[in-house]
């Protein structure tokens, strides 16, 4: 796929002390127990995807500051580095092209950006001096020597900033899904889904056909769904829409207040993986919270059906839901001695415990071993 991680490299990130190389595909699953450093892997795409938005100083004031970030603190890491190998089909850049930078302690618990490079040909190429912010935004519109294409900073930057780490955890009463939100606000769905209404709503009227795929998937999970009602209404001079449907048999419009926290958790990630134009990585932490098995079993069918158009990353403690992927669709996350590590699994060293248990038994087993670690 076009913009594809291929390799991620993290050194000296929270509990990631050391991670050299490790291979993603198109589908990976991340297991691990408490503590295992998944939610420290996925925060790396967040922290990116601020980045190249000029944020990074806001992303890690509002974490506690830079000492939080690194490894055992700054009396035993100096640095947090970071590497990351992409594909590209782009006329300046066909093939692999890597993105890496490095993050330094300032006095006052700040970092800056050094050694920000991009690889281009057989070089690195250096984006200059020491920054407080990334430059990633600058290079958004650099174009190729020939003028021709973009350039592979511009590559880079459109990859990153397309990520989107969905975090639908959040289903309380002020939670932002379930609130009104502008008509505008439609282009793309946000990761905590604030805009989920008039995202929809935009579906219903210019891409129908993706719309009728999210509401057959919901109608699986809440059997007395019937659609969606997201009816424009006039708030002083805005013009809003809230997630409000009707249930079978009945025209009375029900209101978010009436959904369960699984039910528009559910509602939530069937449109996130079923939009018809996805980013270009989808990135979701413990998407089976508060699910039911049988809304778990819809929901992998729907992370398999969008990893045949992105690339998605799933961080899991579920049995459950890993029991409907492949062995090597699984990266096993385990802490050991203070450390996280990732192990991508290979097929054949499961093979003949695979003939009689599922990938999720063999977890629970300790087959695959990814449980608690007592140190």
């Amino acid at each position: 796929m076009q913009g594809a991680l291929n390799k991620i490299s993290i050194n000296g990130f929270k509990s990631i002390r050391e991670l050299a190389g490790l291979e993603l595909r198109d589908l990976n699953v991340i297991i691990g127990a408490n503590g295992s450093g998944k939610s420290n892997f996925i925060q790396v795409f967040r922290m990116l995807g601020e980045m190249t938005r000029k944020c990074l100083g806001k992303f890690i004031l509002e974490r506690g500051g830079a000492d939080n970030f690194l490894f055992n603190g700054p009396k035993e890491t100096d640095a947090i580095k970071m590497e990351f190998d992409f594909t590209s089909t782009s006329c300046f850049a066909v093939g692999e092209n890597s993105y890496r930078f490095e993050l330094t302690l300032t006095a006052d618990e700040k970092f800056l950006i050094n050694e920000e490079r991009t690889y281009v040909t057989t070089n690195w190429r250096s984006y200059g001096t020491p920054s407080e912010e990334s430059r990633l935004y600058d290079l958004k519109d650099e174009r190729s020597w020939n003028d021709k294409c973009k350039g592979v900073g511009y590559f880079v930057y459109d990859a990153i900033s397309r990520w989107v780490v969905y975090h639908f955890h959040d289903t309380s009463s002020s939670a932002p899904m379930r609130r009104s939100e502008i008509v505008e606000d439609c282009d793309r769905l946000r990761g905590d889904a604030a805009n989920i209404a008039p995202f929809l709503r935009k579906l219903k009227n210019a891409n129908a056909r993706n719309y009728e795929e999210i509401v057959r998937a919901v109608r699986l999970v809440i059997p007395f769904f019937d659609d969606f009602r997201l009816d424009v209404q006039k708030m002083g001079e805005a013009e809003k829409v809230r997630l409000s449907w009707r249930q079978k048999g009945s025209d009375f419009p029900m209101q978010p207040y009436h959904l369960s926290d699984g039910s528009i958790r559910f509602i939530c990630l069937a449109t996130a993986l079923l939009q018809p134009n996805p980013p270009s990585a989808i990135i979701i932490d413990e998407p089976e919270l508060g699910l039911h098995p049988e809304a778990i079993a819809v929901l992998a069918e729907l992370i398999q059906d969008a990893s045949r158009r992105t690339q998605v990353i799933v961080a899991t403690q579920s049995p459950t839901l890993i029991n409907h992927f492949g062995i090597e669709d699984i990266i096993v996350a385990k802490r050991k001695d203070g450390q996280s590590t990732f192990e991508r699994l290979n097929a054949d060293d499961f093979s003949i415990w695979l003939e009689n248990y599922s990938v999720g038994e063999l977890w629970v087993k300790n087959v695959i071993a990814g449980g608690s670690s007592h140190e």
